[in-house]
C-alpha cells in the first residue's frame, strides 16, 4: 500500500474517534435549555467528522488517482521549487507567532503582510502598503469591537 494510503488509514481512524466523541459523547453534558436549539456546540466537529471521514475514504480506495498531470508536484525533483520562498514564509508565520503579542496585532501582521507579499515578489508598493494596512485594521475591527475580543493593538510602550 502506498505511503497516501497509509497516512489516509492512520486519518480515518483518528477521525472516527473524533466522530464517535462528536455525535455520542460531547452532547450528553449539555444544559437542558440548549436542547432545543437547532445548532449545538457539537454541530460543527459532526460537520468535520463527516467530510473527513469521506476524504479519508476516497483515498483509501484510491478514487482521486487519475492520469499524472502537468501541474503535479513531483516529490523526487523538489529542487526544482521554489523552498526558499517557502522556508522564509514558515520563518515569517513563526515570527508572527512570537512577535504577535509584544509587538501587538497592528504592527506585527501589517509587517506580516507585507513581507510575505515582498516574499512572494510583490512589488506594488503603492498598492501593497494601503491594502495591508487597512485589511490589517478592518480584522483588528472586528475582532475587537464586534466580536469583543481584546487584541492589544499596539506595543505597551505605544499605549497598547
Amino acid at each position: 500500500m502506498a505511503l497516501d494510503r497509509w497516512i489516509a488509514l492512520i486519518l480515518l481512524g483518528i477521525c472516527l474517534a473524533y466522530g464517535y466523541t462528536a455525535w455520542f459523547t460531547m452532547d450528553g453534558s449539555l444544559a437542558p435549555f440548549m436542547r432545543r436549539n437547532p445548532i449545538w456546540p457539537s454541530t460543527f466537529p459532526k460537520v468535520l467528522s463527516i467530510l473527513s471521514i469521506v476524504a479519508c475514504t476516497i483515498i483509501l480506495l484510491g478514487l482521486e488517482k487519475g492520469e499524472t498531470k502537468v501541474g503535479e508536484i513531483d516529490y523526487r525533483r523538489l529542487g526544482d521549487y521554489h523552498l526558499g520562498q517557502a522556508l522564509l514564509l514558515l520563518g515569517l508565520m513563526v515570527a508572527y507567532a512570537l512577535c504577535l503579542r509584544p509587538v501587538g496585532f497592528i504592527i506585527s501582521t501589517s509587517s506580516f503582510l507585507i513581507l510575505g507579499a515582498a516574499i512572494l515578489g510583490e512589488r506594488k508598493w503603492h498598492i501593497l502598503l494601503p491594502v495591508a494596512a487597512f485589511a490589517t485594521f478592518v480584522v483588528w475591527y472586528l475582532v475587537q469591537e464586534v466580536l469583543g475580543i481584546y487584541m492589544r493593538p499596539l506595543p505597551g510602550l505605544l499605549g497598547g
